[in-house]
């Protein structure tokens, strides 16, 4: 069978969650089913390193799709064209991206819909966009994969999508989160927070990360302790969110904070395993990678009540309402403060982590893309 891939987020040094999920799923997908042959379909000039294997034949169309607009003619005018010349049997968009003018079998992988719930945290252009055309694309598709059991549910309940169309497919880490020496540790705090330790937030800048609150209970936590702890913010600023978390940032640097923004994977995984703490409470996740890593890296985690939190923290995570700022601090303060409940933590993390991993997700990835080519080959048969 031929299988065409949206591989537009596949760009050297910008991998980001969909991104990495793209990447690391594709590459086992396509080295353990040589016998189909997949097209990845590129907006820019692509890298050799996204060319996992010799049954990947890449095609580049332009325009690079950055804008709603562009986004529109790249998926409705461009794609069906190329799908159409590599006799494409099935299309599949790890990004969620479908192309509404062609009927080749679709699956995209649909994160999560926060659009739906928080339309105002993004830009007019992109929330209109996300609107229109995710619910139209949820209906197209032969199934969907996501990556929480809570993101299923909210795409059943919000597209009336049946729930055995959707099918469950968890994130993994990446294996260079992982503990390291006591010593190396020091290196990392004295390179970071003047050789103090330090509760870290990993994330983009944007509304629905609760920055502000999370940075309001750090202040309240270094009032109520006195303690020399830091607060790391790691992160690339979003969207229109530029100008106020630039001004959150700037108002709390004197009790503390330290914002190194976007580091590249193998000094971010460096930082996290040197943390005292994760600290992410956000008010909408489809997963939350930065809280599995945290897990694989042996770092408490204090993360949020809603959402998809729990179902990845499970029993090895603390939690506080993303709205609750006393909450918050208060856990610091449990974390700063109780190094037994920070071993136990970390103990029931060694647990949790294992019920993802990338292979997981690969393999559920292909049981669904199996099940639409199964079905196609029936109907042909027939």
């Amino acid at each position: 069978m031929n299988i065409a891939v949206n591989c537009r987020l596949l760009q050297k040094g910008k991998l980001e969650g969909i991104g990495w999920f793209m990447y690391e799923s594709l590459k086992r997908i396509c080295n353990d089913h040589p016998e189909h042959q997949f097209f990845f379909i590129f907006d820019r000039q692509f890298e050799k390193e996204f060319i996992f294997s010799d049954n990947i034949t890449p095609v580049v169309v332009g325009p690079q799709a950055r804008h709603p607009f562009l986004w529109y003619l790249w998926m409705e005018w461009k794609i069906p064209a190329i799908l159409k010349r590599v006799k494409a049997d099935l299309f599949f968009s790890p990004d969620g991206y479908l192309s509404l003018r062609s009927n080749v079998p679709s699956i995209p992988v649909i994160h999560d819909i926060n659009f739906v719930h928080r339309p105002k945290d993004l830009p007019f252009w992109p929330r209109h966009y996300y609107n229109y055309f995710f619910p139209r694309y949820a209906r197209k598709a032969k199934r969907i994969c996501t990556v929480s059991e809570y993101s299923k549910k909210d795409i059943n309940k919000s597209y009336k999508v049946d729930l055995p169309l959707i099918h469950v497919v968890y994130n993994g880490a990446n294996p260079k989160f992982m503990p390291i020496s006591e010593d190396e540790k020091q290196i990392l705090r004295d390179k970071f927070t003047d050789g103090e330790p330090y509760f870290i937030f990993i994330g983009s800048l944007h509304p629905r990360k609760n920055l502000e609150n999370l940075l309001k209970a750090y202040d309240k936590f270094i009032l109520k302790t006195g303690s020399s702890i830091k607060m790391l913010i790691v992160g690339s600023i979003m969207w229109k969110s530029k100008k106020p978390y630039k001004k959150i940032i700037d108002k709390h640097n004197k009790s503390g904070v330290i914002y190194t923004g976007r580091l590249e994977s193998e000094e971010l995984s460096q930082v996290l395993s040197a943390a005292i703490a994760m600290t992410f409470v956000p008010w909408f996740e489809g997963f939350g990678i930065p809280v599995l890593e945290a897990l694989y890296a042996q770092v408490p985690v204090l993360t949020s009540t809603e959402t998809s939190l729990p179902e990845v923290g499970g029993d090895a995570a603390l939690y506080a309402h993303p709205g609750n700022i006393e909450e918050i601090a208060e856990k610091m303060e449990l974390l700063a403060n109780d190094s037994e409940l920070r071993n136990s933590l970390i103990s029931k993390g060694k647990n949790q982590k294992n019920q993802f991993s990338w292979d997981k997700t690969a393999d559920k990835v292909w049981n669904c893309m199996e099940a639409v080519l199964q079905g196609l080959a029936k109907k042909n048969e027939g």
